[in-house]
Formats: structure tokens, sequence, C-alpha cells
């Protein structure tokens, strides 16, 4: 387990573009679904395959399809839910769930305000969304409440990490693998990784 930089020149190219404190709402989301979507296809490539007889309009042939093993996929809210459609676009028929957190603005601490996930979520292969990991608390919370949930292939898909919180997340769950497109210099007083992107969730949804 450990921590998987995607450096993708695609990807490194979009990620150069939506730092930029220029770029809009409308291309920052459709800029961050297409990353989501680059990532998953690096984040599922070890999926089971199994030998699969096939008839070609030539003749008959053996391929190979996937196991069947089910994905789930969890924003954690807000800003995760901008890399959901990205992943869904790669894993149509993984389901989803949702963990609300938010950032106590003194503590810097995490608080849960919604969790709903699949029912067989002890069956599920998790990929775990969120384009920050900066102090690391919301996704050791967002871990903490997956393995309650008897959750134990959890996979986190980042956009930006700050070092600190990657040393948080490994602490706490070394078992979880860190996917992420830049671990960026370092976090400022205010828990914002630098360069970073800025508040992610504002940039996505046009808030302040």
């Amino acid at each position: 387990m450990g921590v998987h930089i995607v450096d993708h020149p695609l990807i490194q190219h979009k990620l150069t573009l939506i730092r930029d404190e220029k770029t809009g709402t409308k291309d920052f989301r459709e800029m961050l679904e297409e990353i989501a979507t680059l990532m998953a296809y690096e984040i599922t490539r070890n999926l089971p395959l199994e030998d699969f007889k096939v008839k070609t309009p030539v003749a008959e042939c053996t391929g190979k399809i996937l196991v069947g093993r089910k994905v789930g996929v969890v924003p954690i809210l807000r800003a995760g839910l901008g890399m959901l459609g990205g992943v869904l676009n790669l894993i149509p028929n993984a389901k989803v769930g949702h963990i609300g957190l938010y950032r106590d603005p003194e503590t810097l601490k995490p608080v849960e305000y919604y969790c709903k996930l699949p029912a067989d979520a002890t069956e599920r292969e998790f990929i775990l969304v969120d384009p920050m990991l900066a102090t690391g608390y919301s996704s050791v919370a967002a871990v903490d409440i997956l393995k309650r949930k008897g959750a134990k292939n959890i996979k986190l898909m980042c956009l930006v990490a700050a070092p600190e919180g990657v040393a948080v997340m490994q602490e706490r769950h070394p078992d979880v693998d860190i996917y992420t497109a830049a671990v960026d210099d370092y976090l400022d007083d205010h828990g914002y990784i630098v360069p970073g992107l800025g508040d992610a969730g504002d940039r996505i949804f046009g808030t302040k």
C-alpha cells in the first residue's frame, strides 16, 4: 500500500489548467471530471479478469471480461461530487454512496452530517473521491465510516494532496492506497494546500 502519483501527460496538463485562478467554473468542472475519468482508468488497472468465449462475425475466440467484482464510488460531500461523474463514465454500473463532512473552521477537524452507503458494503471495492487531501482529517473520517460499515477494500482518489495529509492517512489507514495527480508543498495556516488550487468546492459550484 502507498501513494501513487498518476502522472499521465493529459492529467498533468489539465491539472495545470485548473490550478489557474483565471479558469472559470464551467471549465474547472469539466476538466475535473475529465481528470477523474483518466485517474479511474489507473485506479482500476488491477481489477481481476477471467476468460470468456465469444463468437465474432469471423470466428470464435477467448477474450477477457471482469470477474464481476462489485465497485462502489463514494464522494465526500460536497467537492467530491465534482469527480463522481468522471468515475461513473468509466464504471457506469458502480453503486454510489455519499459521505457528508464539513471542516470546523476553528479546529480544522471534520464533522459528519450525512452517510448513505450501498447495503452490501462488505462485498464492494470502494473508491473514495475528494479533490483535495489537505489535513487528511476528512479522508480519515470517511475511511473510518466505511470501515464501520464493513468495507474492507478501499482506495482514495484525490486530485491534489499535501504532505501533511498523506502522512495522516498513512498513519491512520496504512491499508488504503492513495491515488493523486500531485503532492504539493505544504499546508498554510488556514489548512489550504500550497500551491494547490484554492477551495475546490467553491470553484466547482461557483460559490464563495
